[in-house]
């Protein structure tokens, strides 16, 4: 079974609902969740947020926080995360904001990755990565570490 079968099974079973808001990602987390066959009860919707203006628009980022800390950051991924969680009023909320590269944005490397997860219970957590490898490979990581955060995180709230 593919790790987002376990997931997409796992938010159904529990009837815990979820949004993400992606930026490096470009929608490849929900389009892989979205594969799960009825993932639409628990899926209402999701926000790709590729630019500054996007993660403030759609889900709230405050500017004053990506002038400080900037879009690659812990803080930025936390604030997508519950932004996307209360737009849609969803149990989970998953964000992925980054640098796919190849080249370095605001002084960090290709491969840093920041993801954020919101939950029930004040569920949260921010997870800092560094992946190798093109484009494409740093973004299927960064979809498979976002895929077993949530994983850890409904086994943790059961």
């Amino acid at each position: 079974m593919t790790i987002e079968s376990e997931v997409g099974l796992a938010l159904i079973e529990g009837q815990y609902t979820l949004t993400s808001a992606e930026s490096l990602t470009a929608g490849m987390f929900v389009s892989e969740l979205a594969s799960v066959p009825g993932i639409s009860a628990v899926l209402p919707g999701a926000f790709v947020t590729y630019s500054a203006a996007a993660k403030h628009q759609l889900v709230g980022v405050s500017q004053e926080l990506i002038d400080s800390h900037g879009v690659v950051s812990a803080e930025v991924a936390y604030a997508m995360a519950q932004g996307a969680r209360d737009t849609l009023q969803t149990d989970f909320a998953i964000s992925f904001t980054g640098v796919a590269g190849p080249d370095e944005l605001e002084g960090h490397p290709a491969g840093t990755v920041f993801i954020g997860l919101v939950g029930p219970k004040q569920f949260e957590r921010t997870l800092e990565c560094h992946f190798k490898g093109d484009r494409l490979a740093v973004r299927q990581a960064s979809v498979q570490a976002g895929m077993q955060m949530i994983l850890d995180a409904l086994r943790n709230i059961a």
